[in-house]
């Protein structure tokens, strides 16, 4: 790295740190994400080297990281913004390190969480590395070329500390100023706030620069060194023509296929003993709960655990001995087949219980996430069968993830706080999809938790609610619209939300 990518490095870093500083620093989430992400890649791209080739499977990683961070400002839902936005983040960390010349898809799983470990050692002593080369003496021909750059750079960085010392100071001073300041880029001047904005920035500042310093280093030598890529069984998901698998290590090795099925037979007898025990009351409906003595919230609770438990460790058992066994036998693979089976039999044990529990008592954000796990789960069982068959389990952790991107992507776009909301309403104004041993009327205190997605449906039906429930919902909606109206963090154009701008236009016409 010379002088002048090390200064630009430098400046380039500094830009990032203080737009991330106007962007998070007490704007609620929203468009300041995409701008951030946005902004990151665009630099890591201005500072790819020449020479590192960007691989084409590693396409899809920048394109879904911007995809996440927009769903930010379009989706009202704190929870949903907190997983699009370390979605956002993880993919924009594999987009440097795909930009750093390192393959990142064709990696096995336990390469890439090597590889983000690299990227975030980066992050975190990156900027020692490039202040040293970017602030020591030049050569003659170079200073000459950078006469004027020097200068400018340096006057830069004394002059925005100052001005912003002087945008406080005024601000402090005069009402006015401050508003205009507030509206032009959302910030909440305040005197007091001074040193912590500071340390915000610099920190921001001293991790864009190790990012950027990734991008520009690359890995020793233009690829990933044996102690980040791995040199066991678990290589690179993607090996070259004619490459030999790396040998096993001697203890994984004498794990044979003998010992393998009896593993495999074992968990299956017990677990498939624990399916048909359970089958009276887990197919056997609402009478069979009551004569049991066992309650709706406590039957759904349990069979959610039982899901986590059963799917979690089937899975598990199954990877792990499929990467361990050098020769499989079909006695191997069958009794692989039958655990992933039977537990896919728990799955739909928890999910009934979960949907008679929904009928009874409504929706939740809560219950609709347990849905949405349960499927995903089930999918992720179906697909390490298939990879069994096919004898391609490498691919596994890859389709994990490319499952957990498609998940979050319908969950924006079937908002569950919505979804929730129209539910629970539906059950007002038509009592009779409550069953009759299930709890009617609406949740009021719920319905006034949920996140601002629900505002529309909530406006949508609120002339056809009974008196008393359009008095509850009116309660909520007036509420909200004070919310909205006081919270200073909702403010300015680095928290600017679609939904949330829908909420407020709807409310506005609330008489």
């Amino acid at each position: 790295m010379d002088h002048v990518l090390a200064r630009r490095a430098v400046l380039a870093g500094l830009g990032l740190g203080v737009l991330m500083e106007v962007a998070f620093d007490g704007p609620a989430a929203g468009l300041n994400v995409p701008i951030v992400v946005g902004a990151l890649l665009a630099s890591a791209v201005a500072f790819r080297q020449p020479g590192r080739s960007f691989d084409r499977l590693d396409a899809w990683l920048p394109v879904t990281a911007l995809v996440l961070a927009a769903f930010v400002p379009i989706r009202g839902d704190d929870f949903l913004a907190t997983l699009d936005t370390l979605g956002a983040a993880a993919f924009s960390g594999a987009t440097l390190i795909a930009l750093a010349g390192v393959p990142v898809t064709r990696r096995s799983a336990g390469a890439i969480v090597a590889l983000g470990m690299w990227l975030l050692a980066w992050a975190a002593t990156g900027i020692r590395r490039v202040l040293p080369v970017a602030y020591t003496s030049r050569p003659e021909s170079r200073q000459r070329r950078l006469t004027w750059i020097a200068p400018v750079a340096r006057g830069l960085a004394i002059a925005l500390p100052l001005a912003t010392i002087f945008a406080v100071l005024f601000a402090s001073a005069d009402p006015i100023f401050r508003r205009g300041l507030e509206d032009l880029v959302g910030l909440r001047i305040d005197l007091g706030s001074l040193p912590g904005r500071a340390m915000f920035t610099l920190s921001a500042t001293w991790l864009a620069i190790g990012l950027l310093a990734a991008v520009i280093m690359g890995a020793p030598n233009g690829s990933v060194p044996d102690k980040i890529a791995g040199t066991d069984g678990a290589a690179d998901a993607i090996r070259s023509p004619g490459a030999a698998a790396a040998p096993a290590s001697p203890v994984l090795a004498s794990f044979g296929t003998l010992e393998a099925t009896v593993v495999l037979v074992i968990v299956d007898v017990v677990v498939g003993a624990f399916v048909g025990l359970q089958m009276a009351y887990l197919f056997g409906g609402l009478d069979t709960l009551v004569a049991a003595g066992i309650s709706y919230s406590a039957d759904a609770r349990r069979g959610f655990f039982e899901l986590v438990a059963a799917a979690v460790l089937a899975g598990l058992i199954v990877a792990a001995l499929e990467g361990v066994v050098r020769v499989r036998s079909r006695g191997h693979l069958v009794a692989a087949l039958g655990l992933l089976g039977l537990t896919g039999a728990v799955l739909t044990s928890a999910a009934y219980r979960l949907a008679l529990y929904q009928a009874a008592y409504g929706w939740t954000e809560l219950r609709f996430y347990v849905f949405t796990a349960i499927g995903y789960v089930a999918i992720a069982l179906a697909l390490l069968a298939v990879l069994l068959v096919l004898r391609q389990t490498r691919w596994l952790a890859h389709g994990l993830g490319l499952l957990a991107v498609v998940g979050l992507v319908v969950l924006n776009l079937s908002a569950p706080a919505s979804f929730v909301a129209e539910r629970n309403l539906e059950r007002v104004l038509e009592p009779g999809l409550v069953p009759p041993d299930g709890q009617s009327g609406l949740d009021a205190r719920y319905l006034a938790e949920l996140p601002d997605d629900a505002v529309l449906p909530m406006m949508a039906v609120l002339d056809w609610l009974p008196d008393r429930e359009r008095m509850d919902v009116r309660a909520i909606l007036v509420s909200r619209r004070e919310s909205l109206a006081s919270d200073p963090s909702l403010r300015g154009p680095m928290a600017w939300n679609l939904t949330r701008e829908r909420a407020r236009d709807a409310l506005s016409r609330l008489p």
